[in-house]
C-alpha cells in the first residue's frame, strides 16, 4: 500500500467537518428555507398517462377556485417562445467515449420543454402549473383542472422498445434508438473467440433506483420589475450551469439571473440538471410580478426525479484452458427514458466493459433508447457499478462452470501494476492501480481465511452463509473547466471562491485544508464561498468525483500565482527586488533585512504600500484551469450475508472495503463518504427498485411505503481501508473518494447470495435480492431438483 507524500500540515489529516456545526444547529441553508415577502405558490398538474395527446386543457373551473391567480400551460409556454431545456448529454472531454447516434451521425435526444403543448410522454410529466396565494390553494385548483388526453401505446422496456412495431416516442427517432455506437476490435475479438478453449456468457438488467433526497426538489423565484433581475433558490450541483441553461430558456440576458444553491438536501447526480419547475417559477414571477414557490411532494419527486441506472447488458467472455482471458463481447443498452438528459452512464460504463482485468481483444455496442418512463441521468457512480456487476458477477459464474476458485480466476487476470498506465481493449487508459493488492488487503480484513469455521457454525443453526468478492475500477473526469479566486484581505481572511459545489461532501473543510497547505495560512482563516452566480462565475459543479481533483488542481495553480505575486509586494515592503524574496515555511523573506511576513501580516502592509497599478488589487488572484485527464480510483468490496432457507430472510453480517482514492485529504471525510456509498450500492443490490407496472405504465414505488430503502439497522459496522497510489495526472495525485463504494458493492452483494445458495445450484439472482426472490430461487431448485 503507498504511503502518502508527506510534509503537509492539514491535508491528510481527520479533521471534523467545519460545516456540521452549522448543520446540527438548524442553520442549513436548504432550498425551501427561502422566502420571499408577497410570495404565491405553484402546484404542478402531471400526466395520469404513459404516453397520451393533450386534447385540451380547460382552465375555467381552475381559475375560479380561491386564490388562484393563474393557470398555465404548454401554448402558454409556446406563446411566450420559451425554450427547451438544452441538455448536453454527450460528454465533452478529450477521453470520453464518444458515443453517436445510429449509422454515426448526430444524436437526437428529445427537447425537454417546461411544459409539453403535444403530448404526455411519462407518467408524473407536468402539463400545467397552477399558481395561488397559498400552497393548499394551488394543489386544490390543480386537481379540477380540465385535462383531455387521447392515450396512447406505450413502451416500458429498453429491449422493447427496439422491437418491429413497438410505440414510438418521437417522430425523429422511429425505432426509438438514438444512441447507436460500436467499441473495440471487433475482429480481434471474433479471432480470440474462435481459438477460445472455452466460452461463457450471461444477460443481465440493472435496475432503476432514484435518489430519494431528504429534501424534495423545491425552487423559489423572484422577478424585479424595476431592476430587470431574476433571482432563483434551487439546490443542485452547480450552479453555475443552472444559471445559464436557465438564461437559455427564458431568452433572457446571462447577467440577469441570479442562482443561489447553498446546502443541498440529497443529490448523487439526482439534482445536477435543470428541472422543468425551476424555468417555470422564474416564468410565472415575471408574468405575476410576485415571488412564486414550488416544493415537490414526496410522491411527486418519485414520479419526476430524474432516475438511475437501467442497463441491459450482454456479455460472453472467452477463456482459455489455463482460464486466461482472451476477449469480451459486449451489448450494453441504456434505457434513457422519455427525454435524453445525460448518456454519462453509457459513456464512462463502455469505457470500462473491461473492468480491472487485462482481456486483450473486446467488442462492444453501446445503445440508448427512447421509453415512456422518467428520464434517466448520472446518478452516483454514473455507469460504473451496472458494468461492475455484469464483469465481476460473469467471472463467479465461469468460476463455477469451468470449476476454477474464484480468487485464482481473478488474480490470473488482473491488471499488473508494472502495465500501468494501462490501455484496456476500448482505448481507455487507467492511470494508476494495484489491484491484486487492494483485492488481498481486503481479503485480510474481512478474514476471508476464517470463513469456512464460520460458514459451518452458520449450517449448525440451520442457516446459509455466503461470501461475495467484487474488484471495481471506475473513471472520474466531469466538466473540464473550473475557476478559482483566492484573495488575501487585511482583516485576516482569506477568501476563496469556486465553482464546483457540494450537496454534502465537506468541501468547507477539505477545502480549506488544501488552500491551507499551499499558502501556510491557518486553516480557521480560509474561508470557502460557493453557490451564488453574482459571485461564482465560472466552474463545472460537482459530479463525477471531479471536485476535489478539479478545485485542488485550480487551487494549485492560484497558490502559485499569488506567491509570485506575493514576491512582489513583499520587495516594496522590503525595499529590495522581487528576485531576492524567497518564500519558506510560509513567510516572504529577503536575505539583507530580519523583517519576513506570511500572508497574512503582508495583507496588512498593503494598505501602507504605494504599488503599481497593477498590484493595486492586492493578494488577489483569479486562476482557471481546463483538465481532461481522467482517473481511475479502484478497489475491492467484500461482503458476507446470512440466509434463512425456510423464508429468504437475509441477514448482512460483515462487509469490508477497499478503496484507492489517490491522495485522501481528508480521511475522516473519504471514510464518510465510503460508508454512504457502500449503504447505497447495498441498498440497490437489496432493496430499492422503481417498479411500473407493464400492463397500465403506472409507477408501482409511488412512496416509501412502496420503496425499500436501507436503513442502519439492517447494516453491520463496516470495515474499510484507504490506499493511496496516486495518481500522475494533478498536482496532489488526487482521484476521488466518493463513489467507489457504490461501485462495487451490487456485485459483491448478490455474489454473496449466489454463494449462500450454491447448495441448490443457483448461479445468479436478480437485484434487489429480496427475501422473497431468494426464497423463490430455493423453491425452484428444489422442484426442479425433485423433477
Amino acid at each position: 500500500m503507498n504511503k502518502p507524500v508527506t510534509g503537509f500540515r492539514f491535508i491528510g489529516q481527520p479533521r471534523p467537518r467545519h460545516e456540521d456545526a452549522r448543520l446540527v444547529a438548524g442553520q442549513g441553508r436548504f432550498t425551501d428555507d427561502f422566502n420571499f415577502p408577497d410570495q404565491t405558490y405553484a402546484a404542478m398538474v402531471r400526466s395520469p398517462h404513459a404516453h397520451a395527446r393533450i386534447v385540451s386543457i380547460d382552465k375555467t373551473r381552475a381559475l375560479a377556485m380561491p386564490g388562484v391567480l393563474g393557470v398555465f400551460t404548454g401554448a402558454d409556454c409556446q406563446a411566450d417562445a420559451l425554450g427547451s431545456i438544452p441538455h448536453d448529454p454527450v460528454p465533452k472531454t478529450r477521453d470520453d467515449m464518444k458515443l453517436t447516434g445510429p449509422g454515426g451521425g448526430d444524436i437526437f435526444i428529445g427537447p425537454q420543454v417546461l411544459l409539453p403543448a403535444d403530448k404526455a410522454r411519462h407518467v408524473g410529466e407536468a402539463v400545467a402549473m397552477v399558481v395561488a396565494e397559498t400552497r393548499a390553494q394551488a394543489l386544490d385548483a390543480a386537481e379540477v383542472l380540465d385535462v383531455v388526453y387521447d392515450e396512447l401505446p406505450f413502451v416500458l422496456q429498453s429491449e422493447q422498445a427496439m422491437r418491429p412495431g413497438a410505440a414510438t416516442l418521437w417522430d425523429e427517432a422511429p425505432d426509438n434508438i438514438l444512441v447507436d455506437t460500436n467499441f473495440g476490435d471487433a475482429a480481434a475479438t471474433e479471432r480470440a473467440f474462435a481459438q477460445a478453449a472455452n466460452i461463457v456468457a450471461m444477460d443481465f438488467h440493472i435496475g432503476r433506483v432514484t435518489g430519494v433526497p431528504l429534501e424534495p426538489r423545491a425552487a423559489v423565484a423572484n422577478y424585479d420589475g424595476t431592476s430587470g433581475r431574476y433571482t432563483l433558490h434551487a439546490g443542485s450541483g452547480g450552479a453555475v450551469r443552472q444559471k445559464r441553461e436557465l438564461a437559455s430558456i427564458l431568452g433572457i440576458e446571462f447577467d440577469t439571473l441570479r442562482v443561489l444553491s447553498f446546502d443541498v438536501g440529497g443529490n448523487f447526480g439526482t439534482r445536477n440538471r435543470v428541472y422543468p419547475e425551476y424555468g417555470l417559477v422564474l416564468w410565472a414571477s415575471r408574468k405575476l410580478g410576485r415571488p412564486v414557490k414550488f416544493t415537490a411532494s414526496r410522491s411527486e419527486c418519485f414520479i419526476s426525479d430524474y432516475q438511475g441506472r437501467d442497463l441491459v447488458t450482454k456479455l460472453e467472455l472467452a477463456l482459455d484452458g489455463a482460464g486466461r482471458f482472451l476477449a469480451l463481447r459486449a451489448t450494453n443498452i441504456s434505457n434513457v427514458g422519455a427525454r435524453c438528459v445525460s448518456l454519462s452512464p453509457l459513456s464512462k460504463g463502455s469505457g470500462l466493459i473491461t473492468g480491472n482485468y487485462a482481456i486483450p481483444a473486446a467488442s462492444l455496442r453501446a445503445l440508448a433508447v427512447f421509453t415512456n418512463t422518467i428520464p434517466t441521468q448520472a446518478y452516483r457512480s454514473s455507469g460504473r457499478p451496472e458494468v461492475t456487476f455484469a464483469i465481476e458477477r460473469l467471472i463467479d459464474i465461469a468460476a463455477a462452470k469451468l470449476n476454477i476458485d474464484r480468487i485464482k480466476l481473478r488474480r490470473r487476470n488482473l491488471v499488473r501494476p508494472k502495465a500501468m498506465p494501462y490501455r484496456n481493449a476500448v482505448g481507455m487508459t487507467y492511470d494508476s492501480g494495484r489491484y491484486e493488492e487492494n483485492m488481498d488487503l481486503a481479503m485480510r480484513i474481512a478474514d476471508w481465511d476464517g470463513f469456512n469455521a464460520r460458514r459451518r457454525a452458520a449450517k449448525k443453526r440451520g442457516l446459509l452463509l455466503g461470501l461475495g468478492l467484487a474488484n471495481y475500477v471506475e473513471s472520474s473526469i466531469g466538466a473540464p473547466k473550473e475557476q478559482a479566486r483566492i484573495t488575501i484581505k487585511p482583516e485576516g481572511d482569506v477568501d476563496v471562491i469556486i465553482g464546483t459545489q457540494p450537496s454534502g461532501q465537506g468541501h468547507e473543510t477539505s477545502f480549506a485544508q488544501v488552500v491551507s497547505d499551499l499558502l501556510q495560512v491557518p486553516v480557521e482563516a480560509v474561508h470557502i464561498i460557493m453557490g451564488d452566480t453574482d459571485v461564482v462565475r465560472a466552474g463545472g459543479g460537482s459530479h463525477s468525483g471531479r471536485s476535489m481533483r478539479h478545485a485542488a488542481t485550480v487551487f494549485s495553480i492560484a497558490a502559485t500565482a499569488l506567491i509570485a505575486k506575493g514576491k512582489r509586494i513583499a520587495a516594496f515592503a522590503l525595499g529590495t527586488t522581487p528576485d531576492r524574496v524567497d518564500f519558506n515555511d510560509g513567510r516572504f523573506a529577503a536575505r539583507e533585512t530580519n523583517r519576513s511576513f506570511d500572508f497574512l501580516e503582508l495583507a496588512q502592509e498593503i494598505p501602507k504600500l504605494t504599488l503599481p497599478d497593477d498590484l493595486a488589487g492586492g493578494l488577489a488572484v483569479v486562476a482557471d484551469n481546463e483538465m481532461h485527464d481522467p482517473v481511475f480510483p479502484n478497489g475491492c468490496a467484500i461482503c458476507e450475508i446470512e440466509i434463512d432457507p425456510d423464508s429468504g430472510g437475509l441477514t448482512l453480517v460483515r462487509y469490508a472495503s477497499v478503496d484507492d482514492v489517490g491522495r485522501a485529504i481528508n480521511p475522516l471525510i473519504v471514510d464518510g463518504q465510503t460508508h454512504g456509498a457502500i449503504t447505497q450500492g447495498i441498498g440497490q443490490a437489496l432493496w430499492e427498485q422503481c417498479v411500473v407496472d407493464a400492463d397500465s405504465g403506472q409507477p408501482l414505488t409511488g412512496s416509501l411505503m412502496d420503496y425499500g430503502m436501507p436503513r442502519a439497522h439492517l447494516l453491520p459496522s463496516f470495515v474499510t481501508e484507504i490506499v493511496e497510489v496516486l495518481s500522475p495526472t494533478n498536482p496532489l495525485g488526487i482521484k476521488a473518494g466518493g463513489e467507489g463504494g457504490t461501485t462495487g458493492a451490487p456485485a459483491a452483494i448478490v455474489s454473496a447470495v449466489v454463494d449462500a445458495l450454491k447448495p441448490y445450484g443457483v448461479l445468479n439472482i436478480d437485484m434487489p435480492a429480496t427475501s422473497h426472490r431468494i426464497w423463490q430461487a430455493i423453491q425452484d431448485a428444489k422442484a426442479k431438483s425433485a423433477g
